[in-house]
């Protein structure tokens, strides 16, 4: 069985980015760590972890539907940082209690770039299984 060492980051599809990046940079204390401007995203420092701003009208954000709102989300996904990232053994653990996971892949996450998945919990969130970066 896997562990989760903790929250490695989580994705916030915004309206207003420059209004968002003052908000957890200037009020909150977060720091730009990495721009993706073809995907249209903004990853922020936040100790430990990451919190990734995805405009609504870009790449990323476009795909997760509706604008943040009453009506729309603005929670694309949050990640847990597991070991070990065995795949056989996540896939098997998972397949125990009737879930799917996507393809693994490699992405960046706080400690930088590793092994991932994602899973979608019963109420449709969706959760990103992530392990160590790679060496």
């Amino acid at each position: 069985m896997f562990r989760i060492l903790g929250i490695d980051h989580l994705v916030l599809r915004v309206v207003d980015l420059d209004r968002m990046l003052h908000f957890y940079c200037e009020v909150l204390g977060c720091t730009v760590e990495r721009r993706q401007e073809a995907l249209g995203l903004v990853q922020l420092r936040a100790g430990h972890a990451l919190i990734d701003l995805v405009p609504v009208d870009g790449q990323l954000g476009g795909a997760g539907g509706a604008a943040p709102g009453k009506e729309g989300r603005n929670l694309d996904h949050f990640c847990l940082r597991i070991e070990p990232f065995d795949e056989a053994l996540i896939r098997r653990q998972l397949a125990a209690h009737g879930i799917a996971a996507g393809t693994v892949e490699s992405r960046y996450g706080a400690e930088g770039t590793g092994a991932s998945l994602y899973l979608t919990d019963p109420e449709g969130t969706v959760v990103e299984l992530k392990g160590p970066a790679a060496a």
